[in-house]
Parts: C-alpha cells; structure tokens; sequence
C-alpha cells in the first residue's frame, strides 16, 4: 500500500501500489494519444496524480453500504418521516468516465430501527464513488436501507449536472436529471409521498 500524506494536512489517503502503477501507466499513454510530451515540467507527474484520484474516485468498491448503516442500529418507536437532504454527491458516468454531481435527498419511516444520521450520507458515498448510472444509484440507496432497516418507506431523490451533456455531446450547460425510488408508504400513500417532496424542498434553516 502507498500513503499520500499532504503537506499541511492531517489527511491521509492510502492507495493499492499495484493499481496505481497500472492507471498510471494507462495515463501516460493518453497523454502520449494527446501528442503532448510526457516530459514536460506540468506534466511530469501528472500520470501517478491522475491515477490517485481514480482510485480515490472509485473508492467505493471497497466499502460495504449495508454494513456502514448496521454499524449504528437503535431500537425506536417513532414512525415520522427522517429525512437527510441535500447530501452533496459525486460520481463518475460509467459511459464517458465524466464527472456526474448533485444532491441526494433520502427520507425514511422507521419501523422499530433507525440508524446514526452521519450513515445515511456515508451509504451515498459508497454507492456515488463508482462507476454509475444516475438511476442505478437512487435504486441501490433505496434497496440498502429498505434491506437493513426495514421501514415503513423509503424515498430516495437525486438531482444532478452531468459533464457528459454539459462538455461534450448536447453540450446543455444548465440542465438537471432528476431521479426517484420509493418503497412502502411513499410509494402507496400519495399524501406521505407530497409531504417528502414538500419537506426536501423547503428551506427550514
């Protein structure tokens, strides 16, 4: 394993040696496709920094989603909406390999567990920091708390800029795809399903 400690920062990332000299073998030969010099000062390290930050990027295949929410459990009888909102997230298309990014929203109705509020945000990191579909992550969010709680209702929205439409292709800078999932309640209940979509859009603070 290789650490990468940042001058001036207690972070620490720790990176799979192997993987990273193949991405960045990988890296300098685009470089070269790009008929730029490898050589060049800007450029010289560019091969292993690029690869680094794939690695980081994709980082969520080592990360177990239903593990991280079993990690805090609680027995409690409140059966009210939990809502996390505006969970910033980012994720790469599987299609382009370009940046998607946005907000996820992800409401829940216990039914006798609920889980530390700080897992709900940790279970989109997983999830996002993969090669992705919009639409596949709303569904894998919903199916793991739907799996380990075992609510009432789950609601999972997402909102999100995707550079695949914004630098290349339609090249539509401001559009926005917005993805839902719903179980239970949300699903069944129009009413419950309003009063999420009203409260993730209101602002309370």
């Amino acid at each position: 394993m290789l650490e990468d400690i940042e001058e001036g920062y207690e972070r620490r990332d720790i990176y799979n040696k192997e993987s990273i000299d193949l991405l960045s073998e990988s890296y300098l030969n685009m470089i070269k496709v790009a008929k730029e010099d490898p050589n060049r000062e800007g450029l010289l390290k560019t091969p292993i920094r690029a690869a680094k930050a794939f690695q980081f990027l994709t980082h969520g295949y080592g990360l177990d989603p239903a593990e991280i929410l079993r990690s805090a459990l609680f027995t409690e009888t409140s059966k009210q909406i939990v809502i996390v909102k505006d969970i910033e997230l980012y994720s790469l298309c599987e299609h382009h390999l370009l940046p998607f990014f946005g907000k996820a929203h992800v409401g829940y109705i216990p039914n006798g567990k609920i889980c530390g509020l700080s897992k709900i945000p940790r279970v989109v990191d997983a999830f996002s920091r993969r090669l992705q579909l919009q639409e596949r992550l709303t569904a894998q969010i919903k199916d793991c708390i739907q799996e380990v709680l075992d609510p009432i209702g789950v609601a999972v929205v997402i909102e999100a800029q995707h550079l695949c439409m914004s630098m290349r292709g339609i090249q539509k800078q401001n559009s926005v795809t917005t993805t839902s999932e719903f179980t239970g309640a949300f699903l069944k209940n129009y009413n419950t399903r309003q009063e999420f979509m009203h409260l993730i859009g209101t602002k309370l603070h």
